[in-house]
């Protein structure tokens, strides 16, 4: 039905309570529901190569039921039940989508980042208590096998490694190499490893166990932030069924076709995406193992746009700017919108979209830790561009500060916390981590989520930063988004993350690193200035700026920022051992749970701890000899 404006939400709220909609309150009745409405229809389809001819398989809801239930049925022969978990940690195809709802239906599905290290990955696996871990079968260009290994290695608790092979997908020449060329995998481990394809193939079709009797945990979604080390954040049904219900009432219907090349490991694609898919029976394109990051995806786009008859794009900044670098060189009359998430989308590319494709952007706003969905801009109405647009129907948004008698409600565009109340919130169990959820809600209702903003007299909320990344310099507060959105603005800039960097003295300096435009030139000292031309305030003028081939970015495109600082702590202390004329260097900055990033120090001559604790101690971070 769309919305033009924030009466439209409410009314919608005034139909009816959330709790008398009479929604599915499992994954199977879900499913179920959908395969009993648009039975025959398109569900879901993937291409292994990004060519608009190449091989794709399609399933329909009628199939995708069905194998949906044979891989439950094999999770639960596993000695799976509601509260075990199934862990996967694997590349977009088929198999990723039958693993998260079977995994589902049969306990708890774990999707897991395939670029985290396999130390993380292990302590992922030994947090949820994972028993399956289904995972890729040794295949050329990929490590996913070998980290997967090393990872079971390191926890105990995974009882069998289910594997999918790619080979599958896989035709002419390369179908009889690629069996020649697979990569060896070093590490051996005490799980069972059982062919996917195989054990899915010889379940019944039919639930052999009786679904869940209503709500429960259905997930584990370890975050995807750029403020360090992974949490796990738990989703029941409801908050799954809830962001499914949301895409299914304001943008989708079963005539839709969706292209959503972004990981199956993260909430955007699994539960605003795949989740709407189920609500509203919508078809789903999922383009080559590794979606944008694929070969060829960005320089054949336009031509799957044309060949999916795609009507709406599912997208971020990152890869609409790199879009943007590339002619649209196809039929693109079918798309009606595209939405953009997980960060702010810079004005000038909003309108470079606009200008190239005659479609609109909305963005929106989610946090894994509410499951996902919180606002977006109007469908049908103004989009305020920057802003992530109005709340949606059921989320309650309050702008929180803290106060001397407690959190203090913000007024009209006044910047505090965003705090919010839906039913993607799982109000004081958001984490696994029992102690991860003290002081994480207001209220014991309104989770914090540590990003700072303001809800406008038109009740568009805007983002105005993190409070875990604010520049502190000598006790005065900096937003980096400030710095950021300066940047931002010149044209040869394509991406900009801006840190505090160490300094002995304000105890943070602002710091930028940018990423050109394909094809661009500027210096530095000239971005400086634009940067300061372009702050408003003196204090955030960056004090440093660094030009990079390429900004690190998490698996849906945010500016990983702790690489960052690791960068910057590397490059501030080495100059300062320097001038010192200590024979020490910075090697690596290593992430600590509990002391945050650490500079890993070696020396190359004779050096007393108390020389170096005299120069280094001067700044914040601490730092320890390397190992070995």
């Amino acid at each position: 039905m769309g919305f033009a404006v924030a009466g439209d939400i409410a009314a919608i709220e005034n139909e009816m309570s959330w709790e008398e909609r009479n929604l599915p309150e499992t994954m199977y009745q879900f499913l179920t529901s959908t395969k009993d409405r648009f039975g025959t229809h398109n569900a879901v389809s993937y291409q292994i190569f990004s060519g608009p001819n190449d091989k794709a398989e399609t399933l329909t809801w009628n199939e995708l039921h069905a194998k949906t239930v044979q891989t439950a049925n094999l999770f639960r022969s596993l000695g799976v039940g509601e509260d075990d978990v199934v862990a996967y940690l694997l590349p977009n195809c088929n198999e990723t989508v039958l693993t998260l709802l079977g995994g589902m239906v049969a306990g708890i599905a774990n999707p897991i980042n395939p670029l985290l290290d396999s130390d993380q990955i292990g302590a992922i696996l030994r947090e949820t208590g994972a028993k399956v871990l289904v995972t890729l079968k040794a295949f050329p260009k990929t490590d996913v096998a070998q980290k997967a290994a090393e990872a079971v290695a390191a926890a105990p608790g995974v009882t069998h490694v289910v594997e999918v092979d790619l080979l599958r997908y896989i035709t002419g020449i390369k179908k009889f190499i690629i069996p020649f060329i697979r990569p060896k995998v070093t590490v051996t481990h005490n799980a069972k490893v059982l062919d996917f394809a195989a054990e899915v193939g010889r379940q019944n079709t039919h639930l052999d166990f009786d679904d869940s009797k209503g709500d429960r945990v259905g997930a584990y979604f370890h975050t995807g932030g750029t403020t360090g080390m992974p949490k796990v954040a738990q989703h029941k049904y409801s908050g799954m069924i809830y962001n499914g219900w949301l895409g299914a009432t304001l943008l989708f219907d079963e005539n839709d076709n969706t292209i959503c090349p972004l990981p199956l490991f993260h909430v955007f694609a699994c539960h605003v995406i795949l989740m709407a898919g189920l609500a509203s029976g919508m078809h789903t394109v999922f383009p080559t193992p590794q979606g944008y990051r694929g070969d060829g995806v960005f320089d054949n786009f336009w031509k799957l746009v044309e060949r999916w008859k795609i009507s709406f794009i599912i997208t971020v900044p990152t890869a609409i700017s790199a879009m943007m670098q590339r002619p649209v060189d196809a039929d693109v009359s079918s798309v009606k919108t595209a939405f953009s998430g997980s960060s702010p989308l810079p004005i000038e590319l909003f309108k470079r979209f606009e200008k190239a494709t005659g479609v609109e952007i909305v963005e929106g706003y989610g946090l894994t830790e509410a499951t996902c969905l919180v606002s977006c801009n109007p469908t049908e109405g103004t989009k305020k561009v920057g802003s992530v647009g109005i709340p949606l129907p059921y989320s309650e948004v309050k702008i929180l500060m803290d106060g001397p008698d407690g959190p203090v409600e913000c007024g009209e565009d006044e910047v505090g916390e965003i705090c919010i109340s839906s039913p993607g919130v799982f109000a004081g169990s958001t984490y696994t981590e029992v102690d991860k959820n003290h002081d994480l809600f207001h209220h014991d209702t309104y989770l914090r989520t540590g990003d700072l903003g303001r809800v406008d007299p038109d009740g568009y909320l805007w983002i105005t930063g993190r409070a875990k990344d604010l520049i502190i310099r000598g006790g005065h507060n900096i937003d980096p988004a400030e710095i950021e959105e300066a940047l931002a603005g010149h044209e040869a800039v394509a991406f900009a993350g801006a840190i505090g960097q160490p300094d002995s003295h304000a105890g943070e300096l602002p710091c930028a690193y940018v990423e050109l435009v394909e094809g661009a030139s500027v210096s530095e000292a000239e971005l400086i200035d634009y940067a300061n031309k372009h702050i408003h305030e003196r204090a955030a003028y960056p004090k440093y700026l660094e030009i990079l081939p390429e900004l690190p970015k998490t698996a849906v495109g945010k500016v990983f920022k702790p690489d960052l600082r690791k960068r910057a702590i590397t490059r501030v202390y080495n100059a300062a051992l320097t001038e010192a004329g200590l024979p020490v260097q910075v090697v690596s900055v290593l992430e600590s749970k509990k002391r945050g990033l650490v500079a890993q120090l070696e020396k190359s001559g004779d050096v007393e701890d108390t020389a170096v604790t005299e120069i280094l101690g001067c700044f914040t971070r601490p730092w320890e000899w390397a190992a070995g």
